[in-house]
């Protein structure tokens, strides 16, 4: 398989189609890993209460935001999705956490 074309080496929306999916199976191998991180906060916490640190998520978003406004990528997009996404691994980290301390 060839690697994609890059977004401003695109000629036709065969290329941007294909660009696009290559980039998702890369973003979803990230986030399994970013999910696996969530499982070892899960095992290394001793504490439920632990799991949720507000100030650490927002040292997270702002950090992407950071990084985002720094590639020229749309910062508020960004932070809305990392958001979720720190939101969504907050509720699996408790979820690990539940399933390894019955």
């Amino acid at each position: 398989m060839t690697c994609p074309a890059l977004p401003d080496e695109c000629q036709t929306m065969i290329d941007v189609r294909a660009g696009v999916d290559a980039t998702d199976r890369e973003l979803v191998a990230l986030l399994a890993r970013r999910f696996g991180y969530m499982r070892a906060a899960a095992r290394i916490k001793p504490d439920r209460g632990a799991v949720r640190d507000e100030l650490r998520k927002a040292a997270v978003v702002a950090a992407v935001r950071s990084e985002a406004e720094r590639l020229g990528a749309p910062a508020d997009a960004i932070a809305v999705l990392w958001d979720h996404l720190v939101e969504a691994s907050i509720a699996y980290e408790y979820a690990e956490w539940d399933l390894i301390r019955p």
